[in-house]
């Protein structure tokens, strides 16, 4: 049975290890707050944004901008958002797990080539040796604007025109609450047109009147597509960071509070044990004592 002396040094072990779990979910609560502000704030324009580009897109002819070009997949490019540390519990794992059956049926099942931007530390680290990585990027959510996601988005345009890869997609964590995170996977090029097969809905058949013309817009709104795209996703992934590492700390807290009451109780026993065992030999001694007088 372990002394008296070792459950006490695990007691303060695990009380400075709750100390520190503690500070890290306040941390992380500090910086969601930020984070998840942003994010709320840049997400209606993105969404209305790719409303408004997909509906001209779909009016457009294909040949008026190289980013609506629709080739033959062969070549496949995904880029993959993770964080740059752990202790997040497993908002790395899911968006990972998802990026790798994406990469399995694209290969397997449909003989593709897939090749990939990993962006974020932990998702470059764990396919180092297990995809082709053609770019990383880490350490970019300590501080980051739209001039980060513009940077990545002029390099993804440029492989594309040049044919380095057909079809282009992004996977993600997308912010939910505090404690839920879905990973996506959205597909950024080719943008709908006529030749993708995508059709109108009902309510979005109306003709317009566009002024400047759709092919002025295009041209106009294709250069920010993807940076906006990019930059919605970064917002989410660094809101849905925070909050998945605020969980994590509190159920770590939590984990940590438990275990000190166990050892805690664990000590208590021990110690009356301890004095039980010194009771019996006074007791006994005592006898001992009247015994031989």
């Amino acid at each position: 049975m372990a002394s008296l002396r070792d459950i006490k040094r695990k007691i303060q072990a695990v009380d400075k290890t709750k100390q520190i779990t503690r500070a890290m979910n306040m941390v992380a609560a500090a910086k969601l707050k930020s984070a998840q502000s942003r994010m709320e704030n840049f997400r209606p324009y993105a969404e209305k944004f790719m409303e408004v580009l997909n509906s001209v897109a779909l009016r457009v002819n294909p040949k008026a901008h190289p980013l609506l070009a629709v080739r033959e997949a062969k070549k496949v490019r995904v880029i993959m958002m993770t964080s740059d540390r752990g202790l997040c519990g497993a908002f790395n794992t899911n968006v990972i797990r998802a990026v790798e059956g994406f990469i399995r049926h694209r290969t397997t099942q449909q003989g593709q080539a897939v090749s990939m931007v990993a962006v974020g530390r932990k998702g470059r680290d764990y396919f180092r040796r297990k995809a082709n990585i053609v770019d990383a990027r880490a350490e970019v959510f300590k501080q980051f604007d739209i001039s980060t996601a513009a940077d990545l988005g002029e390099s993804l345009i440029s492989s594309f025109i040049n044919e380095e890869y057909d079809e282009l997609y992004i996977a993600f964590n997308e912010f939910r609450n505090i404690a839920s995170q879905r990973p996506r996977i959205i597909r950024l090029l080719p943008i709908a047109s006529p030749e993708s097969g995508v059709q109108l809905e009902p309510e979005g058949r109306v003709d317009y009147t566009y002024e400047p013309s759709e092919e002025a817009l295009i041209d106009e709104l294709l250069p920010s597509y993807l940076r906006i795209t990019v930059f919605r996703a970064m917002l989410e992934t660094a809101a849905g960071e925070n909050g998945a590492r605020m969980v994590a700390m509190e159920n770590a807290t939590s984990n940590c509070e438990e275990m000190i009451e166990s050892l805690t109780l664990k000590f208590n026993k021990a110690r009356q044990q301890a004095i039980t065992a010194e009771l019996m030999d006074i007791v006994g001694g005592t006898e001992a004592l009247a015994k031989s007088g």
